[in-house]
C-alpha cells in the first residue's frame, strides 16, 4: 500500500474536516451540520447524511483547467452517491434528530483512489462533526450516533500481480479493478470490474482478502488521527 494519513481539523470553520492522503492522492473532506432534513424526512425525527464530490482545477495531469458550472458530471454524481451510501451505513440516523450532515469531498491532487480516500477521510470528518453535535444535544459523544468505523480501499490485478491501493499508473492498466467499502468487519459496497477481461471466483476472494488487509491499515490510521 501507499502511505495513508489523515490530518484532522485541516480547515478551521466546519465542525469536522480532514485532509486524507493516499500516496500522492489528496482529498479535503469537510462535514457541515444543517438543522434541517430533506422534505421526505420532515416530521420523521430522523436525520440524513449527504455527500458532494468534485475535482478541483489542476487536480489531474490531464487538464481540467476550469470548473463545469451547471453541467452534470456523471462520474462525480456516481461517486458522491457512493460516499453518501457509505457514510449513512456508519450512522444511526434515527439518533440524529432532524439534522443533516453534509460531507464535501474535494480532490486537491489525483493519483488514483480518489473515491476511497474521500470515503475514508469523510468518516474522520464525520466523527468530529458528530462530536460537536453531541455537545449541542447533550449526548455522550460521537459513539452515540455511530454504528461503526467506515473505510474504503481499491484493489486490483495488474500485470498478473495483486495490488492494494492502486495509484493511477496501476489503475490505468489494471486487468481487474475493484473498490471495497467496509464498516468494521462488514461489507458496505463492492464495485468490481474486469477492465481487460474476466476474473474468477477465486480471484475475487483473493482481492477481498487483500482489501481486508488494506482496510485494517486505514482503520488504524483513522483511529490514530482521532486519538481513539
Amino acid at each position: 500500500m501507499r502511505e495513508v494519513s489523515f490530518i484532522r481539523q485541516y480547515i478551521i470553520h466546519p465542525p469536522g474536516s480532514c485532509l486524507a492522503s493516499f500516496g500522492n492522492t489528496r482529498v479535503i473532506c469537510t462535514a457541515s451540520i444543517e438543522m434541517e432534513v430533506p422534505s421526505f424526512l420532515k416530521g420523521s425525527g430522523k436525520g440524513w447524511i449527504s455527500a458532494e464530490y468534485g475535482m478541483l482545477p489542476g487536480s489531474t495531469g490531464g487538464g481540467r483547467k476550469r470548473r463545469s458550472i451547471g453541467k452534470p458530471d456523471g462520474r462525480a454524481t456516481e461517486i458522491q452517491r457512493l460516499i453518501g451510501r457509505a457514510l449513512r451505513a456508519a450512522v444511526h440516523t434515527e439518533r440524529l434528530g432532524e439534522v443533516t450532515i453534509l460531507l464535501d469531498c474535494d480532490v486537491l491532487q489525483a493519483d488514483g483512489g480518489t473515491r476511497t480516500a474521500a470515503i475514508s477521510g469523510a468518516w474522520v470528518a464525520l466523527h468530529d462533526a458528530l462530536s460537536r453535535l453531541a455537545e449541542t444535544q447533550g449526548r455522550p459523544g460521537a459513539a452515540y450516533y455511530l454504528k461503526g468505523q467506515v473505510a474504503a480501499v481499491s484493489v486490483g490485478i495488474v500485470d498478473g500481480e495483486y495490488i492494494c491501493d492502486l495509484d493511477y499508473a496501476h489503475d490505468s492498466r489494471a486487468d481487474v479493478d475493484m473498490n471495497v467499502v467496509k464498516r468494521d468487519e462488514h461489507l458496505v459496497e463492492v464495485q468490481g470490474t474486469g477492465e481487460q477481461g474476466v476474473f474468477s471466483r477465486n480471484q475475487l476472494s483473493t482481492l477481498l482478502d487483500l482489501a481486508d488487509e488494506g482496510i485494517t491499515v486505514i482503520y488504524a490510521a483513522q483511529r490514530d488521527a482521532l486519538g481513539i
